[in-house]
């Protein structure tokens, strides 16, 4: 669902700003942090803002507080769990709640379509919010599930650059990878264990996107190790600095050449109420 606030400055297009800014941000639960997000929204000034794990439903989805800070919102939620949004003050068109061949879980029991994507056009830039699935265990059927999302997800990125190879697409969001292994706080104890996050596969399958014209345009601005975009409200991980980097904004190599900066807001991260995952945001010339 997508609605258009009558605050809406329909005069600010992607040609009037000399800037535009592109953030991702899982904020667990919208509701919970409704008053931090429209806070950081008014202090980052952010053009367009991918959210992940809105944990709503479109009736009870917080629509007014964007409209009132001059967003138009598109929104995917059929339960408390998951949920994607785009807000935009830059436009927002053409919205697509899950991608083209999007896989479902269970497709062979119970079949169910989670929502985690949601993709629109915004200034020119198609832009999607991903929540990639957790994968919850090496033998789960979640991980099978998950590495077939995410190839059906690259099928489909890769069709929009074969139909125009100047397509600027920004694939953002949790993507529940950490690709390299400075992306964790100590890579033995994830090998040593088998945790998620890091198995051939899956890092197999973000690096498939890197290996289809896609690149990580935040990476280059802030350079590890220690860099991450969350941190587990166990074991005072933030504190600690036992985090992980695995948000990310993916784009098509138009976009990337627009890239003339981009930043981790860790400070996002601190205080009561913060969400376990900091905004990722992308400055566009």
């Amino acid at each position: 669902m997508a609605r258009v606030g009558t605050l809406i400055s329909i005069t600010r297009q992607l040609g009037n700003v000399a800037t535009v800014k592109i953030a991702t941000w899982n904020v667990n639960s919208l509701r919970a942090r409704a008053d931090r997000v429209e806070a950081w929204l008014d202090r980052s000034d952010v053009d367009v803002l991918a959210i992940q794990e809105t944990k709503c439903k479109d009736d009870n989805f917080p629509w007014d507080m964007f409209e009132k800070s001059g967003y138009e919102v598109a929104h995917f939620g059929v339960s408390q769990w998951n949920g994607v949004a785009i807000a935009s003050r830059v436009g927002l068109t053409d919205v697509e709640r899950t991608f083209p061949g999007q896989p479902v879980f269970g497709k062979d029991t119970d079949p169910v379509q989670e929502a985690r994507a949601i993709g629109a056009t915004c200034g020119g830039v198609r832009v999607w919010s991903l929540y990639v699935p957790n994968g919850r265990a090496l033998g789960d059927p979640h991980m099978a599930y998950k590495i077939e999302w995410l190839e059906l997800l690259r099928k489909h990125a890769v069709g929009l650059l074969e139909s125009d190879p100047s397509a600027q697409v920004a694939l953002t969001g949790d993507w529940n990878i950490a690709p390299r292994d400075e992306d964790v706080w100590d890579i033995d104890l994830f090998l040593n264990n088998g945790y998620t996050h890091v198995s051939p596969p899956e890092r197999a399958a973000f690096h498939a996107f890197e290996d289809s014209g896609f690149s990580d345009v935040v990476r280059p601005h802030t350079p590890g190790p220690g860099v991450y975009t969350y941190w587990d409200y166990k074991q005072l991980s933030f504190p600690k600095r036992m985090g992980m980097r695995i948000d990310f904004v993916l784009a098509s190599p138009a976009l990337a050449e627009r890239v003339n900066g981009a930043s981790i807001d860790r400070e996002e991260r601190k205080g009561k109420g913060a969400s376990d995952h900091a905004p990722v945001i992308v400055e566009l010339a």
